[in-house]
């Protein structure tokens, strides 16, 4: 047990000493030195020791000091010339005791020793903080630089409807979660909505990062995933033509997505003449950067470091690495949106389409909905085929994106009918369609199709049109 010295007066005594009586855990003993009864709690616990006396008398603190070993002494006392006074003689007795002293009036001491705490910024930092749009950050905690922050996550926020296990977490970390003034049990399919209030801790930096993210609206896509896009591009898969048709999309999707960076890794290059198209259609100033791979290194070898490196937030493949089923399954463990680009590419994308399917992960995906249509300017159209015997479920989540598209002031469009759903995909043109990246969709397929009945796999396995997948935590 260590034994506290507390020595109080002043404005503050009394709310200090009811705080160090209740986180008092009885694993300190406490002397306290206070001037008047108007400091002393209601309850006193029986590892407190009290005395009264005037804490700049020499001889009667130095009866405390010399009665008992103290490990640390706190003082709040109410004038500059009476804290220097009560730190000089504890200085005469106890040279190397660590003094921790609350500061109103620019103390300045240059004394391992002693600890200062400026009270005008505590205060002024206190009510700074409530308001809006300003991070409120753990003052006294760890290094106190603000590796722990308090996050309001607000209406319109990118992260808002977004499951925890979906977020890249690097560098920092949600650790808790208040919501209605309870506390949150953290776990990756928990969502987070609006008015939630998140505590997350890392560097300093990387939070505030994250603290002007959050409290973006949307249009942030590809964030939460990280901040670059990336493309995949095996040029032994590829005919001139359709390298040629692919990096016009890829610009457009650079031109419209709030990416920080394109990264264009190319594998198995092929002519020369090639090379210098794709090295020509990009200009230096549009911040792109094209790393070669002579060495054929392999798919699963580039993603995993690639995606690592560079702080991809989502990657750009061509239907023709689909084939290759075994090499693709790594694109579930990276946990990063995947832009599969379909046959018919235009450079421009007039419609998102969603074809709704299961609650759960639909539910995950529609932020990421509605963030792209805001970037990519174009309406967002929910195919629901399959009205009769609707589910409350099903109901509910036409609901939460008809609400979410109210919340991002986006247009919308249900389409409810009972035809075949692939049959009206199909009919789209410059369409891009938003699902779900899931397990079952790198499984064997049987050759006969008419055996599924899942939209999302038929979906999958289709390549007219390009499609967006979306990593969701399966249950």
């Amino acid at each position: 047990m260590k034994k506290i010295l507390v020595i109080l007066d002043g404005i503050v005594a009394k709310k200090l000493m009811q705080r160090i009586v209740d986180s008092n855990t009885r694993e300190n003993s406490y002397d306290v030195v206070y001037l008047t009864d108007a400091v002393l709690p209601e309850q006193k616990a029986s590892n407190f020791t009290l005395y009264k006396f005037d804490p700049t008398s020499e001889s009667k603190l130095g009866m405390v000091l010399d009665k008992n070993v103290h490990s640390e002494v706190l003082i709040a006392l109410n004038s500059k010339d009476e804290m220097l006074n009560v730190i000089k003689n504890i200085k005469q007795r106890k040279k190397n005791l660590q003094i921790t002293i609350l500061d109103y009036w620019g103390i300045e001491l240059k004394d391992p020793y002693v600890t200062i705490y400026k009270g005008i910024e505590v205060l002024a930092n206190g009510m700074v903080e409530r308001l809006p749009n300003v991070p409120v950050m753990a003052q006294n905690i760890g290094l106190k630089q603000g590796e722990i922050m308090e996050i309001k996550v607000p209406f319109g926020s990118s992260y808002a409807y977004r499951y925890i296990g979906s977020i890249e977490q690097n560098e920092w970390k949600i650790f808790g979660l208040y919501r209605n003034q309870q506390l949150v049990n953290i776990k990756p399919s928990l969502i987070l909505k609006p008015n939630d209030i998140i505590l997350i801790i890392g560097k300093p930096n990387v939070l505030m990062q994250i603290y002007n993210a959050i409290g973006k609206s949307q249009g942030q896509f590809p964030m939460p995933f990280g901040h670059n896009i990336y493309l995949y591009f095996d040029l032994y898969l590829q005919n001139k033509k359709r390298v040629m048709d692919v990096i016009e999309e890829v610009k457009y999707l650079h031109q419209r997505l709030k990416n920080s960076k394109l990264i264009v890794r190319i594998t198995r290059p092929t002519t020369v003449g090639l090379l210098n198209y794709i090295k020509q259609s990009f200009p230096a100033s549009d911040n792109v950067e094209i790393k070669m791979d002579y060495h054929n290194l392999g798919m699963i070898r580039l993603l995993k470091n690639d995606t690592k490196n560079y702080d991809v937030g989502m990657i750009i493949i061509t239907n023709e690495m689909f084939k290759d089923i075994k090499n693709t399954k790594i694109i579930l463990d990276l946990r990063v949106p995947i832009f599969k680009l379909g046959d018919e590419l235009k450079g421009m994308i007039k419609k998102t389409v969603v074809l709704v399917n299961d609650v759960t992960s639909y539910e995950q995906i529609s932020p990421v909905v509605f963030d792209i249509a805001s970037q990519l300017k174009t309406k967002t159209r929910i195919f629901d085929m399959d009205p009769l015997g609707h589910s409350e479920d099903k109901t509910n989540l036409l609901d939460h994106f008809e609400n979410l598209a109210k919340i991002f002031n986006e247009r919308i469009e249900i389409i409810t009918n009972e035809k075949n759903p692939i049959r009206e995909l199909k009919k789209q043109t410059n369409t891009l369609q938003i699902l779900p990246l899931k397990e079952d969709m790198f499984q064997q397929r049987f050759s006969w199709k008419f055996l599924y009945t899942n939209p999302d796999l038929i979906s999958f396995d289709m390549k007219r049109y390009s499609q967006l997948l979306i990593p969701v935590i399966e249950e």
